[in-house]
């Protein structure tokens, strides 16, 4: 397989769902294997410059890390979408924004309603089932959505970024506990010179990388997440073409990042938080802040997606996109569902410090919720697929004229 094709491989929705399941379950064997120690002293490892604070876990670099590679990708995306793509025009935009809205806010209430009466310690953890892995989620949709209409791809896509976005707003506001505002300006000011580079020629696209690294580095020293770096250095990509190139920067660096982003950083970061110890753990994994996780993915997302989508077009003029109808999103609300990545890492800021068993708890709930989310989902796409179409799906007296679909 040539270099070019390689990349290709590892930028596709079903590669990245892959490689995150399997690395997700290799570290659920070995951390329930007879050599469950040695996973845990690998992640326990600590390497880096002590002189910079970041002689950091192995685990720490996988989230702090390598994950802001996937943040930055998501970054360049949500730049893209809102000055190109389906954020630009907010009447195609506002039902999957309402439905991004509604499928955080009711997942994290029923995980309120679940953990305030049985563990009010555990509330910290409210925010863990409101995070969609779009990785996952669009690798579903792509192996068992064949023959749907390719409008509910740009939907879930869409949905998802504005739930990303809100996952970070939420990371950055609730989970950071002391901030150092000398480190934090300096990394927006480093931001700001990473901005104006990757406006200059291409030439100086070298320098991107070390000033990158700066940007990160003094965003994890001032106390706030480190991969709210690279959503700020995404964000600093131009969305529309310049210097007579023919295509945007966001695109070109997306394709240059993403198998990166999906290849390693997402899989290795998989690898470091999936790994609960379910047998022969000391405590229980059935707990409140389990019961309220998988609650809030497999039905708190369902009904917060579908309920803001028909509060949406029932009550103002805003219409689904053209071919998709409400029954379309019966298992776009599970694939909603699919927490995984970004759900992991906030169950590891909840609970980071605090009680193992909770950690413990929420991670095999996370990946219990996914996983049924996922299955459940797989099947409503099946059956979707299967059924009698109308010539107006979206109900806005139009009849559709959008005939691709997913795999066509």
């Amino acid at each position: 397989m040539t270099r070019d094709r390689l990349r290709q491989w590892a930028a596709l929705d079903t590669t990245s769902g892959v490689l995150l399941l399997i690395a997700a379950a290799i570290a659920v064997v070995w951390a329930n294997s007879p050599w469950r120690e040695s996973y845990s002293s690998l992640l326990h490892t600590e390497i880096g410059p002590e002189a910079l604070n970041l002689h950091l876990s192995l685990a720490h670099w996988a989230s702090d890390g390598l994950l802001a590679i996937f943040f930055f990708v998501v970054g360049v995306e949500l730049k893209h979408e809102f000055v190109a793509g389906s954020l630009r025009d907010v009447k195609l935009a506002g039902v999957p924004i309402a439905a991004a809205v509604g499928g955080m806010v009711t997942p994290a209430l029923c995980y309120v309603v679940v953990v305030a009466a049985g563990d009010p310690e555990g509330l910290r953890g409210w925010a863990i089932p409101t995070a969609t892995d779009i990785a996952f989620a669009l690798a579903v949709l792509a192996i068992f959505g064949r023959g749907l209409p390719l409008p509910l791809r740009t939907f879930l896509l869409t949905l998802a970024v504005v739930d990303d976005l809100l996952g970070i707003v939420v990371i950055a506001t609730f989970y950071t506990d002391e901030i150092d505002f000398v480190m934090l300006g300096g990394a927006i000011a480093v931001v700001a010179v990473f901005a104006v580079l990757v406006r200059r020629s291409w030439q100086l696209w070298p320098l991107l990388i070390p000033v990158g690294l700066v940007a990160w580095g003094l965003m994890h020293a001032s106390g706030v997440h480190a991969t709210v770096a690279g959503v700020l250095l995404g964000f600093a990509v131009p969305a529309v073409a310049i210097r007579g190139e023919k295509i945007p920067r966001t695109e070109r660096l997306d394709e240059a990042v993403r198998p990166y982003s999906a290849a390693i950083a997402l899989p290795v970061f998989a690898f470091a938080a999936a790994g609960v110890t379910v047998i022969g753990g000391e405590g229980s994994i059935v707990q409140p802040v389990s019961i309220g996780i998988v609650l809030g993915l497999v039905a708190g997302k369902l009904v917060g997606v579908l309920g803001s989508t028909w509060l949406m077009t029932r009550f103002t003029p805003l219409r689904l996109p053209d071919a998709i109808g409400i029954r379309d999103l019966l298992p776009i609300g599970m694939l909603t569902g699919v927490g995984f990545t970004v759900a992991l890492l906030i169950a590891e800021l909840s609970f980071e410090g605090g009680s193992d068993d909770h950690a413990a708890a929420a991670k095999a709930a996370i990946l219990a919720g996914s996983l049924v989310s996922a299955v459940l989902a797989a099947v409503l796409l099946r059956w979707d697929a299967h059924q009698a179409r109308d010539a107006d799906m979206n109900r806005d007296n139009i009849p559709d004229v959008n005939r691709d679909v997913i795999g066509g």
